[in-house]
């Protein structure tokens, strides 16, 4: 059913936000923390954090500033790691496209995975209606909000948060929860299991280049089987075709 308001939209974007928020506060506090640990003086770590706003990427540029990479190292890296978010807005595209520049441009800027996952899975079960851009602008508003927040406190108490607290734990648990809804078909479930691979068997690459490889791997196993099925089917359906032509 989809929403009759942008009121109840909004509400929606808020509720289906709030079971990821316990895994979302950790990662923006590891963000806080491990900028101020690098040197970072606190206004330039929040302007780092509110000008990147991707987690795995500004990370991966805080490692190579520590390593004193030069400049264009450090912006190609964190493209290459933000490309995905490319693949998020084509996705999106059918949806938001219409919408008029004052929207596209600020949701353009929020867009996250949990955005995107959550707003995806909206739209293809048809539950969106006209006012689903409500929705998406709900989850991303306060998805920034969670996240700039959680920065800032990282970046105030920067090594006083102990390492018992073991707050890296709650990522993948976050990703998880993501990923599974998403996952309605065989093409799906092989992207996944083949980026999971890759990540796991390439995760001591340096500079967070195994994200992108795995990345990498998981679109192109699932765009194969995706083809191939395509191809199966349409086959199928020539075959049919022609069957029933002979027949009559």
């Amino acid at each position: 059913m989809s929403y009759k308001t942008a009121s109840a939209a909004w509400w929606a974007g808020i509720k289906a936000l709030l079971p990821i928020v316990p895994g979302v506060a950790p990662f923006g506090l590891i963000t806080g923390v491990t900028a101020v640990k690098m040197g970072l003086s606190p206004e330039l770590s929040l302007g780092m954090t509110g000008l990147f706003y991707a987690g795995s990427s500004q990370l991966a540029a805080l490692q190579l500033l520590n390593d004193q990479a030069a400049l264009p190292v450090i912006l190609l890296t964190a493209l290459v790691i933000n490309m995905r978010f490319v693949m998020y807005s084509a996705s999106l595209a059918p949806y938001l496209g219409p919408l008029p520049w004052f929207w596209k441009w600020p949701l353009c800027y929020l867009l996250t995975d949990h955005a995107y996952a959550l707003s995806i899975l909206k739209y293809r079960n048809n539950t969106m209606g006209d006012y689903g851009h409500y929705f998406v602008a709900a989850v991303s508003t306060c998805m920034w909000l969670v996240w700039m927040s959680t920065a800032v406190i990282g970046i105030v108490l920067g090594a006083q948060i102990p390492a018992s607290w073991a707050l890296d734990f709650a990522i993948p648990l976050m990703f998880l929860a993501l990923l599974i809804p998403v996952i309605q078909d065989s093409p799906s479930l092989a992207a996944a299991l083949v980026a999971g691979t890759v990540a796991v068997c390439a995760y001591s690459l340096p500079y967070n280049s195994g994200l992108m490889l795995a990345a990498i791997s998981g679109i192109c196993s699932g765009i194969w089987l995706e083809s191939r099925q395509q191809r199966r089917a349409q086959a199928a359906t020539d075959l049919a075709t022609r069957d029933l032509g002979a027949d009559t």
